[in-house]
């Protein structure tokens, strides 16, 4: 169980983040607020995207592990670790997310692909973690609604630096399950 957390929580950090941001440039916005109906279609995009990737990532990884053998651990906590950093270092997932509420079609599909990447890096490490997909998916799309939903309710109401720190929070706790990994890769 504390394992599964560990995966699911920072997700549900950055989730929170990208849906404040949205929650916070709706406010800004001439209504002042995201409408039931767009903040249920971008919870459920969220939730599309974010439950889906770690499948896709899953397929992914399994192909490189067959082929890489006990090296593809490395890099699955590597990929964790890389991600976490690059959390870190970009706030382009605010950006991107600001322009969810006008867009539509492909552009919908390409800007929910590139806030979820976090999600294909998560489901590249899972066969690492050795969990049940079922429930670590089950847990990332609950995640994804619940944080969607709160971010973009409470958006408005907290501040750009308090967004930021989830993100960061989030990005640290990535980087730390992938160095958890590694280690414990390392010692058995």
């Amino acid at each position: 169980m504390l394992r599964l957390l560990a995966f699911v929580l920072p997700l549900g950090l950055d989730s929170f983040a990208v849906s404040a941001a949205l929650g916070a440039s709706a406010a800004l916005g001439a209504s002042g607020t995201l409408a039931a109906r767009d903040r249920l279609r971008i919870s459920l995009l969220f939730v599309a995207f974010e439950a889906g990737m770690p499948l896709i990532g899953l397929g992914l990884g399994a192909s490189v592990a067959r082929a890489l053998g006990n090296t593809a651990d490395y890099l699955a906590a590597a990929a964790l670790i890389g991600l976490g950093t690059w959390m870190l270092l970009s706030g382009e997932d605010q950006d991107k997310a600001a322009r969810l509420t006008g867009a539509h079609g492909v552009a919908l599909i390409g800007l929910g692909v590139s806030i979820s990447l976090d999600e294909l890096a998560i489901g590249f490490s899972l066969g690492l973690a050795r969990l049940p997909i079922v429930p670590v998916i089950a847990a990332i799309a609950v995640q994804a609604f619940l944080a969607a939903q709160l971010g973009l309710h409470l958006g408005a109401h907290i501040s750009e630096r308090l967004r930021e720190r989830a993100e960061q929070i989030a990005a640290l706790a990535l980087i730390g399950l992938g160095a958890v990994l590694i280690i414990g890769r390392l010692t058995t």
